[in-house]
């Protein structure tokens, strides 16, 4: 039992690696093949639409609740960093890099949400914490071509890729090996194509799930900014001098400590509670952040960075949690799966939003728009009803 959660976590970051790790030698493919340098956007959205358009067939078709979730992680480890080498074809076109990696982040849905299922099977007295490193190695593969980029050109791209496609099957082979499905799984009985929907119905869930949702339109937007935040600093501040790429890393990598923290925290002080704290922390640092960034002390701007890297990601293993323990044990996969699904479609959004805005004239205030997820996640939450801080 007590190998099970570092299986889960080693197997999640090396399973993750095709996709975070795999951005960061998309410029390398692009260079190579003179890609237009607009297209590495598209590549990287590629990578989020297949994703998301991954959670939602497999929640409409309840995959993780009718079949092994173990069985369904392995295989999905399995296909997607099979697929993830068709990057490293030669002569590849730029519609085939961007189908292949669509392909991965579809092949994904059946990795983090499932891990996520998988624990809360085998965990489901002190989810919290038992999340909270789970998605604290999430954040550490977000983190990790930030730090690859500062290393500067070390490792070729198809070295790259051939590694993160071995790291994957590690992953699920480690799965199938060592995790068996957790005593609290239940098995699906018959397919229903809204049934997912039908948890929303249920105020508690609905609940988690849009706290949830406040969180990712902050989270997501604050990851893809922190490096132009830095850049625009450090222009703007003669005495400012610093590594972007390996700051960057480390204030996103940052997050995975306060997830830990958090999930053992929330043991003592309540999910939801401790949840609350971190979103309305977050919310405060969106509204602070132009007194920061007008800041002529760059050390107090670095801390304000890391506090709000932090706070920004402490409570998704903990909205998470609270999705689970309110959804069916019959359709808890396939609940987790569509607010995964939903939250991540309101990271697009949000990033395009902050994008379409952003001037030069703004960059200071831009970010505090991020504080209306946010605020919403607390609305949201004010209905939410803990009964046992202890779960």
């Amino acid at each position: 039992m007590k190998r099970i959660l570092p299986v889960i976590v080693i197997a999640q970051f090396f399973c993750t690696s095709v996709w975070f790790a795999g951005n960061a030698f998309m410029g390398d493919i692009a260079e190579q093949f003179h890609f237009d340098p607009a297209d590495l956007t598209r590549l990287s959205s590629s990578v989020q639409f297949g994703f998301i358009a991954g959670t939602l067939i497999f929640a409409i078709l309840s995959i993780a609740d009718k079949f092994s979730p173990v069985k369904v992680f392995f295989s999905c480890a399995i296909i997607s960093g099979f697929i993830n080498l068709g990057a490293s074809i030669d002569h590849i076109t730029f519609g085939h890099l961007m189908l292949f990696r669509f392909a991965t982040g579809f092949f994904l849905a059946g990795i983090y949400p499932v891990g996520m299922k998988i624990a809360s099977d085998h965990y489901q007295q002190g989810l919290g914490k038992s999340l909270g490193f789970l998605v604290g190695a999430l954040v550490l593969g977000t983190a990790f071509p930030h730090l690859l980029s500062s290393m500067g050109a070390f490792l070729s791209y198809r070295l790259g890729i051939y590694t993160t496609s071995l790291l994957s099957a590690l992953g699920g082979v480690a799965i199938l090996l060592f995790v068996p499905d957790g005593p609290g799984r239940q098995q699906g009985q018959k397919l229903n194509f809204s049934g997912f929907l039908s948890n929303f119905k249920d105020p508690q869930f609905k609940a988690a799930a849009f706290g949830y949702f406040g969180h990712m339109w902050e989270l997501y937007g604050f990851w893809v900014f922190v490096p132009l935040i830095l850049k625009f600093y450090e222009e703007h501040n003669s005495e400012a001098s610093y590594n972007v790429p390996l700051l960057s890393f480390l204030i996103i990598a940052s997050g995975s400590i306060s997830c830990v923290f958090s999930g053992i925290i929330s043991q003592k002080l309540g999910v939801r509670k401790t949840a609350v704290n971190a979103l309305l922390i977050s919310c405060v640092c969106c509204l602070m952040s132009p007194l920061l960034f007008f800041s002529n002390t760059t050390e107090a701007f670095i801390a304000f960075m890391f506090v709000w890297s932090m706070a920004a990601v402490a409570d998704s293993p903990l909205l998470s949690t609270l999705v689970a323990q309110n959804a069916p044990a019959a359709s808890k996969g396939s609940a987790l799966t569509i607010v995964n699904c939903i939250g991540f479609a309101i990271t697009i959004v949000s990033i395009q939003f902050i994008s379409s805005l952003r001037t030069s004239g703004n960059a200071w205030y831009i970010y505090t728009l991020l504080a209306i997820g946010p605020i919403l996640g607390l609305s949201a939450l004010s209905g939410y009803k803990e009964t046992d801080p202890t779960t």
